[in-house]
């Protein structure tokens, strides 16, 4: 067995639906994975949760061998210390040896490409084709929400509405280091 540890819970979440269809499109075999959902970004960084005592006892078991971190860059401008994708990439690895699993365990951050920072959403539309990004972007812009959490359920709905029938567009490059990094978690396993 391999785990995927990802925001949100580890059910019908965004990150959830999107790694499940992403496995499933490279042919991979999802029974072979347990989805650990840690909630809020903040819960990643935090040694004694019980997704992670779980975890740490699966793997002493040898029920799981191996682990993808998979976590939101979010932005430096509102944590200083864990947004960003250098700050996030920083925590999670002092993490990851903190709990000794960073050799069988490896890290996806989800951001936008070119600013290295967002979430989830941020990077779905960064692999979508330029103008129709633009007109979701203006969009956002003129509806003037304020709120991150309301900017991220807009987003994701927009694009949802958008392309009903083609969730996610992995033909793009953008998705490469994703798809590798799932490719490379599921090597080995039976």
């Amino acid at each position: 067995m391999i785990a995927i540890l990802h925001e949100g819970n580890a059910q019908n979440t965004a990150d959830n639906r999107l790694l499940k269809l992403l496995i499933e499109n490279l042919n991979l075999a999802e029974k072979k994975v347990r989805f650990f959902g840690l909630g809020t970004k903040s819960n990643f960084f935090k040694k004694d949760i019980n997704a992670y005592k779980e975890l740490i006892t699966d793997i002493k078991e040898e029920i799981i061998s191996k682990v993808l971190f998979v976590v939101d860059a979010d932005y430096v401008k509102t944590d200083s210390k864990y947004g960003g994708f250098d700050n996030t990439l920083k925590e999670i690895i002092a993490i990851r040896k903190e709990l000794d699993i960073y050799e069988n365990s490896d890290l996806y951050i989800t951001c936008d490409f070119d600013t290295k920072e967002g979430y989830l959403e941020s990077f779905i539309l960064s692999t979508i084709p330029p103008t129709q990004k633009e007109c979701i972007e203006t969009f956002l812009e003129c509806s003037d929400f304020k709120s991150k959490e309301n900017d991220k359920a807009i987003l994701n709905q927009i694009y949802k509405n958008a392309y009903p029938n083609a969730p996610y567009d992995f033909s793009s490059e953008k998705f490469d280091i994703l798809k590798q990094k799932l490719q490379t978690l599921f090597e080995g396993t039976n």
